[in-house]
């Protein structure tokens, strides 16, 4: 019986400060902004708002204008659709913007009643769709978004090699694992400072690097994060030119000139930049993208029980002197109701150890720093961001079968025992030589100030973890829970239903 256990499933995590001072290094600068992230489940809740809110303007602002000399018969202005896969007010385009320019393409004169935009939208996304698929859009002709983003993997990889090969010999490796496409359109844009006030009427305190997508949060838009893999050499290796060529022989090229202008066609940057939007769109469909179809979801809808197992494994996920995972994975609902994201859109440091199976892991002088390089270069040389990634949601994480940046660990049971036996039992995870454990070995130690010390990695050497085995596997039963495709059943008992309960009743 754990309904004695349980509080509203509103109630929230509490609040944490992100300024301190590591005693175990005596020579960093104590008064330096730590970006070490904790949960703030408030703050999820108000960017979850903001974002949605920005979605939901750039659809409808552009509604009902028309443009003189307008004819209803032609196809619905890009600006529209462009604000609706991006979160960007549709009042932002300029009716005769150059295609190719820097903000959407804009077919000039057109009118954008509400019926044209969603219109649009839908033209866009069933486009997106098709070229999610299409391996032609690759340099090697072999390689489609949906190779790496498997639908039935959570649009993560169909396999567990720790990252995945491409380029034009499909034999390139990179080196950071394939994170999924689900659950991404509530991140916000990044922010190196994040201020939030409804839980301790404080604004002063800073929360840190939050949002952006990707592991070091360098873009913010869908449209943003396709053209990565497209261009990059060791993915697609595909060219505007290569794309727009494609995209010219496809067997789409009829439904890309409906929703996009004959026009469109007039330059590799057009429809490359199309190409953007339309998969921009596509990954915004919420039935596919964010169903919130879990079993956890249906639990808090009153509509499913968890079994003693998954129970036990919740209260330790949300217990701060146990797994402590909800400090950065909101378990929550929400202030304004809505599901739980599972991740608080922020960026840190936990020391992951060094991937040798990795090709660039054999210089030795490579390291990737996350948020201050190599792939970001904004905040290259600031040395409080390096070494941290963004946190992902752990929706359909069962689903995994590489996890972290680097894709080191295989399965949920060593990705717990990492968490917590990192400090405990450091012998386990990182090289020992001559009988010395060399700790955080893919961070340079410069960067050792940034990594988080928090429950559960606030133990030394020797000390208890704080979980055991058969906890662990209490907390792996609750997060397949997350598993998207549940099917609720009649409930026979309502001892354990649908709502949250508290970790310190534990």
């Amino acid at each position: 019986m754990f309904t004695e256990l349980t509080l509203s499933r509103h109630t929230l995590a509490p609040s944490f400060l992100v300024f301190r001072i590591d005693m175990r290094s005596q020579h960093e600068d104590f008064t330096r902004p730590r970006p070490v992230r904790h949960s703030r489940a408030g703050r999820a809740s108000a960017l979850m708002a903001v974002v949605f809110a920005g979605a939901l303007t750039g659809i409808l602002t552009g509604c009902d204008s028309r443009a003189p000399g307008a004819s209803g018969s032609q196809p619905a202005s890009v600006a529209a659709t462009s604000a609706a896969s991006a979160g960007q007010p549709a009042a932002a385009a300029r009716p005769g913007a150059r295609a190719g320019a820097s903000g959407p393409i804009v077919v000039a004169n057109q009118p954008q009643t509400r019926a044209q935009v969603y219109e649009a939208v839908r033209k866009m996304t069933a486009l997106g769709k098709q070229m999610f698929f299409d391996p032609s859009l690759s340099g090697s002709g072999k390689l489609a978004c949906a190779s790496c983003h498997s639908p039935q993997h959570a649009f993560t990889p169909a396999n567990a090699l720790s990252v995945q090969l491409g380029g034009d010999d499909m034999h390139q490796q990179g080196f950071r694992a394939v994170p999924t496409l689900m659950y991404l359109q509530k991140v916000p844009p990044f922010t190196e400072h994040f201020h939030d006030s409804d839980e301790e009427g404080d604004e002063s305190v800073d929360a840190g690097p939050t949002g952006g997508l990707t592991w070091d949060g360098r873009v913010d838009h869908g449209e943003e994060q396709a053209r990565i893999p497209l261009v990059t050499p060791f993915e697609m290796n595909s060219t505007p030119a290569k794309v727009a060529g494609a995209v010219r022989a496809a067997p789409y090229s009829a439904e890309f000139r409906a929703a996009f202008g004959e026009q469109v066609f007039g330059s590799d940057a057009a429809i490359f930049k199309a190409v953007l939007q339309a998969l921009g769109a596509f990954e915004q469909s919420p039935e596919i993208f964010t169903p919130y179809s879990s079993k956890y979801d249906a639990f808090l809808d009153h509509k499913a029980t968890l079994s003693d197992a998954e129970m036990r494994g919740l209260l330790l996920f949300n217990d701060e002197r146990k797994g402590n995972c909800a400090s950065c994975h909101i378990s929550q609902r929400a202030l304004d109701g809505s599901a739980p994201q599972f991740s608080d859109f922020g960026l840190i440091a936990i020391g992951v150890p060094r991937n040798r199976e990795l090709a660039v892991n054999k210089d030795p002088k490579f390291f990737d720093l996350g948020a201050c390089g190599p792939e970001r270069q904004d905040l290259k040389g600031r040395d409080e961001y390096c070494g941290i990634f963004r946190t992902p949601t752990l929706r359909n994480v069962a689903l995994k079968q590489s996890f972290f940046h680097n894709g080191i660990y295989h399965s949920l049971e060593d990705v717990l025992r990492f968490y917590v036996q990192r400090d405990t039992n450091p012998e386990k995870f990182y090289p020992v030589r001559h009988g010395v454990v060399q700790k955080f070995d893919d961070l340079p130690r410069r960067y050792w100030a940034n990594i988080n010390t928090d429950p559960p990695f606030d133990r030394k050497k020797g000390d208890k973890p704080a979980l055991d085995e058969a906890e662990i596997q209490d907390v792996i039963a609750f997060l397949h829970t997350l598993t998207d495709g549940y099917q609720p059943t009649r409930i026979t008992s309502s001892a354990n239903l649908g709502a949250a309960p508290d970790a310190a009743a534990h």
